[in-house]
């Protein structure tokens, strides 16, 4: 009978046989791995507490826009709608904007309910009703002042809308700086 060293020299402690690897073959492998996993941006990648279908999250990854509504205190839909930049942020969609906006205006007043939707059919006024039959979910909206929340999203901002951010960085950190633009947290609370 062999003992158990060669048992686990030819393999498996069963006799099976697996491929003998290198120690380089395993490293290039985990390392091929991980960056797979980083190529999906964590922004969109599954995220266990980030409740919402397959189709939802496919289109977070692939859309550049949400559109939002919020919701009235009787749970009907308001009737501004807007599109807007994104980003996921753990279990929650992330947006900036300015302080006077409806959004802002609208989790102030108490509001803190909106549907959100996950598509990219240009300006809201040009979409028509197109994005309502993109993929959506209900939110609970709340301004999130922690300062790591908006440069994750600058980062993140600076990546996905590359062509257009020389223009808006600015912007931001001026806005964010003086108080005049802020972060949205819209965490999916049904679909």
């Amino acid at each position: 009978m062999e003992s158990d060293d060669a048992c686990f020299e030819m393999g498996r402690r069963d006799g099976a046989r697996i491929p003998d690897l290198t120690r380089r073959e395993v490293l290039v492998a985990g390392a091929t791995a991980l960056a797979s996993l980083a190529w999906v941006s964590p922004a969109f990648a599954a995220d266990e507490g980030f409740r919402v279908s397959e189709a939802t999250r496919a289109a977070l990854g692939e859309s550049s826009l949400l559109y939002v509504s919020p919701l009235h205190k009787n749970g009907s839909e308001s009737s501004c709608h807007g599109e807007v930049w994104y980003f996921v942020d753990g279990d929650a969609v992330v947006i900036a904007t300015a302080a006077d906006r409806w959004k802002v205006r609208a989790i102030r007043s108490g509001r803190d309910r909106a549907r959100v939707w996950v598509g990219d059919h240009g300006p809201v006024w040009r979409a028509g009703k197109r994005y309502r039959d993109a993929p959506s979910f209900l939110a609970r909206a709340e301004i999130d002042d922690d300062k790591a929340v908006f440069e994750r999203l600058m980062q993140a901002f600076a990546e996905r809308y590359a062509d257009e951010w020389s223009k808006w960085k600015p912007r931001f950190d001026k806005g964010y700086a003086d108080g005049s633009r802020l972060v949205v947290r819209y965490t999916p609370i049904e679909e």
